[in-house]
């Protein structure tokens, strides 16, 4: 008899009815029964999962193999117990609950042999809600390399595997790992393959997440995600010695997994689970977090990887309660240089360096905009000199010397209208200075008040007021949102030619009208202002 070329492997547990639409997706694949394996194992349970399970088995008796095993707790023990009755060139996994695109095995198998691939990584999405990345699906790659790629934050088992591969190197999944049991074979996987293949250009896997969120991974506590979290990162670095490529896995773990650990639920837990949470990550970031790493995350996620780390349980509670209640904290500029002034900042007790709490490359116009503020708009000056005074709070603190408020004549620009902010491309000459601007601390610390008026140009059409903010070099141009801030009615403007008028567009933003008035119009109005 010849050899399937692949052997696909369910793990089971509990899943109907999505398990019904994952074993209809496996035998209607366009590759065909005869070369299609499904080893099939359940794992002791206790809904219909094992019946409909032998009901495939008697309806397909050459393709659908079904083992039946008591409960272990996870899907690696009856995952390794299907690699030992596989017989195909090759074995993909599939989670019993998820289904696959109707030509996923056959686009797979023939991606593997045209470019000997022992590995081939198959576009995956989510439904139902669950969240999948996608970064590494951007386009079709027949060597992808796994230190240079979004491949580590790809790293669940679902993907088609040469078998010889994990025969040589007697890969398997361990055991006692209720969480995250797929990553160290994944990895070991990754890290052995002479070569990896992405295939983008079609979705071969679903991901589902169940309504009742049953599936283990959430059910799993803080305490125990993270040891599985810290055995995974241990093996693979026994796979990788230090340097840029076992950063480049192991930030996953840091961006993920810990920070994961740390997120708004972390004030609520009992505090001795908070010490124990903080003391793991501690080991975790004394064996691992390099400045490559820490560099690689945003600000957010290392400041709390951080001072996890130093064992400040009340200024990460702090940090995570103040962000929940009042968004990022603003940025203090100083030498050129913005941090984020999260708790901890500066604080000699805690020995967290300056560099963790910096801004390094990271696209921050999301929190700019979060924290600016038009307090007050009213005109200002008379005649050909009238303008439009702003005063604005900005969520920035020390040298805000380059901190400017400005506006652009003529028709909107592209970017004015967005509902946050963005950041000015590189040569970028700059805001357009204002006319006159007074800056100062305020009163609470967490900003800068800026006070600055805008002159009016002569042209008709929609200007934008906008914000324009410098850190570290970069500049970021933020639209200014009205709130409940009043405005000032029309004013004629110069020699009474034109009617300019401050109001709010569709999306909240501040813009500023200017149409010209005819002829007759203005001897109307002139008369009646006589």
């Amino acid at each position: 008899m010849t050899s399937p070329d692949v052997t696909v492997v369910v793990a089971v547990y509990n899943t109907m009815p999505y398990l019904t639409e994952c074993l209809n997706s496996l035998v209607g694949q366009s590759i065909g029964l005869s070369r299609l394996e499904i080893v099939a194992v359940d794992d002791g349970s206790t809904d219909d999962s094992g019946t409909e399970l032998d009901r495939f088995a008697e309806k397909y008796p050459d393709t659908v193999r079904v083992l039946h095993q008591a409960n272990s707790g996870g899907p690696a023990a009856p995952s390794n117990r299907a690699l030992d009755l596989a017989a195909g060139r090759y074995v993909y996994f599939v989670g019993s609950d998820d289904f696959l695109g109707e030509e996923a095995l056959e686009r797979m198998v023939a991606c593997a042999d045209e470019n000997a691939s022992d590995v081939v990584v198959g576009r995956m999405v989510g439904t139902n809600g669950r969240h999948v990345h996608q970064a590494l699906y951007r386009e079709n790659d027949p060597d992808v390399d796994l230190y240079d790629s979004a491949l580590p934050f790809t790293l669940a088992n679902t993907k088609l595997f040469r078998r010889s591969l994990v025969e040589e190197h007697g890969l398997r999944f361990p055991e006692d790992l209720p969480v995250g049991s797929d990553q160290p074979f994944t990895v070991e996987a990754c890290v052995r393959a002479r070569r990896i293949s992405v295939i983008a250009d079609y979705t071969c896997y679903y991901a589902v997440k169940r309504g009742d969120a049953s599936n283990i991974t959430y059910r799993a506590d803080h305490l125990s995600r993270l040891r599985c979290t810290a055995a995974i990162m241990k093996h693979a670095a026994g796979l990788i010695e230090a340097g840029p490529k076992r950063d480049a896995v192991l930030r996953r773990h840091f961006i993920w997994e810990l920070a994961k650990l740390v997120q708004d639920d972390f004030p609520s837990l009992d505090a001795a689970v908070q010490r124990e949470i903080c003391a793991g990550i501690g080991q975790l970031a004394d064996a691992y977090f390099t400045e490559g790493v820490a560099d690689s995350m945003d600000v957010k996620r290392r400041i709390r990887i951080a001072l996890a780390g130093s064992g400040a349980v009340d200024e990460l509670v702090l940090a995570i309660r103040s962000e929940a209640e009042h968004g990022a904290p603003p940025f203090h500029l100083e030498d050129g240089r913005a941090f984020a002034r999260y708790p901890g900042f500066r604080d000699e007790r805690l020995g967290v360096p300056d560099r963790r709490y910096e801004l390094v490359g990271e696209f921050v116009p999301g929190r700019l905009a979060a924290r600016t503020e038009l307090l007050s708009v009213a005109w200002s000056g008379r005649g050909r000199s009238a303008a439009l005074a702003l005063t604005v709070r900005v969520g920035v603190t020390g040298d805000t010397s380059a901190a400017v408020l400005g506006t652009v004549s003529g028709s909107m620009p592209v970017g004015a209208d967005k509902a946050g902010a963005r950041r000015l491309p590189a040569g970028h000459e700059g805001a357009p200075p204002p006319a006159a601007q007074t800056s100062s601390t305020d009163p609470d610390g967490q900003g800068t008040v800026l006070r600055a008026e805008l002159p009016l140009r002569r042209r008709s059409g929609t200007l934008a007021a906008r914000a324009y903010l410098e850190l570290a070099g970069t500049t970021y141009e933020i639209p200014l949102r009205t709130g409940d801030v009043p405005l000032p009615g029309p004013r004629r403007w110069y020699t009474g030619r034109y009617r300019v008028t401050p109001t709010t567009n569709p999306k909240g933003r501040l813009v500023v009208t200017s149409v010209p008035l005819s002829s007759v119009l203005r001897s109307r109005l002139k008369r009646k202002a006589s």
